[in-house]
């Protein structure tokens, strides 16, 4: 695509067009080096409505009409793009591929064929263009998928392990998904829902949550602090207390819930160990299964277990729990 001279090309097109009409057009697109303007900030200028500068580009694009044809081959070779990507192509993306330094000369190319269709970008989708009026609905379709199966294993994968819906091409699911805003790719490249914390974290506590996934062992809030940009180390602390998703399993130490680990303080640990046990258990079992729970010295488990409001021992030497107040 980089064989198309597109500051010629646009400059030649707009060439028989009146003053106005060329600068009408020129601010609009965005050519010869011009940012593109709206046609209220244009008709400010000319002291004209809004209205009366779409009716002034109306008339130069219909004048360069007839001058596209000298330019087919152009226009085949962004049809083959759109075809090699699946029919669609996410609009940012497709500028730089095809523009790189003349994004708003392509913008203007595409814009003269009605082959190519732009969609505005919404809650769901960014911007894309388009040779084929149905590709939205199969876009949905296919997000909507993946949605489903990116749910079930709930976790982000990295694109060569999704699996594409109607035995799709590789290419197609690529700009399908780059157009999404429901699935979305983070910086380790790795696709997942938008409302997950390893694609989007939010705060200071989605970020400790991510540092303690990518560790994947219990940390000192201190160092989950040291590991997150500019964090304030009373701020992540507060963040991790409050978060259901952390458990505190030493001083000061957090580890994540999803792993296994009981909330609470030592004594209700062992109360809820007892209670699934469903058994009296020994001294020893009992300090094995906190230990695996917390970061705490012996001494602080058979303290708790001697609390005679919770815990009695039986004549064989072994603790069930006394009452249910926890």
């Amino acid at each position: 695509m980089g064989n198309f001279n597109y500051q010629k090309i646009c400059s030649d097109l707009i060439s028989d067009l009146n003053k106005r009409q060329k600068e009408v057009i020129s601010r609009r697109f965005g050519l010869n080096g011009l940012e593109r303007e709206t046609l209220e900030s244009i008709g400010k200028d000319f002291g004209v409505c809004r209205e009366r500068v779409r009716q002034i580009e109306e008339v130069g694009l219909e004048k360069i009409k007839p001058k596209l044809s000298q330019y087919e081959k152009i226009f085949q070779a962004f049809l083959q793009y759109f075809k090699e990507s699946g029919g669609l192509k996410r609009e940012d993306i497709l500028l730089a591929d095809l523009g790189r330094e003349k994004k708003n000369e392509v913008y203007f190319l595409l814009s003269l064929r009605e082959l190519f269709q732009r969609l505005n970008q919404n809650e769901e989708y960014h911007s894309f263009w388009t040779i084929d009026q149905n590709s939205l609905q199969l876009t949905k379709r296919v997000i909507n998928l993946l949605s489903d199966q990116l749910q079930k294993i709930g976790k982000p994968l990295p694109f060569k392990d999704l699996t594409p819906p109607f035995s799709l091409k590789r290419e197609f699911l690529l700009s399908y998904l780059e157009i999404s805003k429901i699935i979305q790719k983070n910086q380790e490249g790795l696709y997942g829902l938008k409302n997950w914390p390893e694609i989007n974290p939010r705060g200071i506590k989605d970020k400790a949550y991510l540092v303690l996934k990518k560790i994947k062992k219990p940390l000192h809030f201190t160092d989950i602090a040291k590991m997150i940009e500019k964090a304030n180390l009373q701020t992540v602390h507060n963040e991790l207390i409050k978060d259901s998703r952390f458990v505190l399993v030493g001083r000061g130490t957090y580890a994540l819930a999803e792993w296994g680990y009981l909330p609470g303080e030592v004594k209700e640990v062992i109360f809820k160990i007892l209670k699934e046990a469903k058994k009296p258990l020994k001294k020893e079992e009992i300090l094995k299964k906190v230990l695996e729970q917390r970061l705490v010295k012996e001494n602080t488990i058979l303290l708790n277990l001697s609390n005679k409001k919770y815990f009695e021992r039986d004549s064989l030497g072994r603790y069930r729990p006394k009452t249910e107040v926890i």
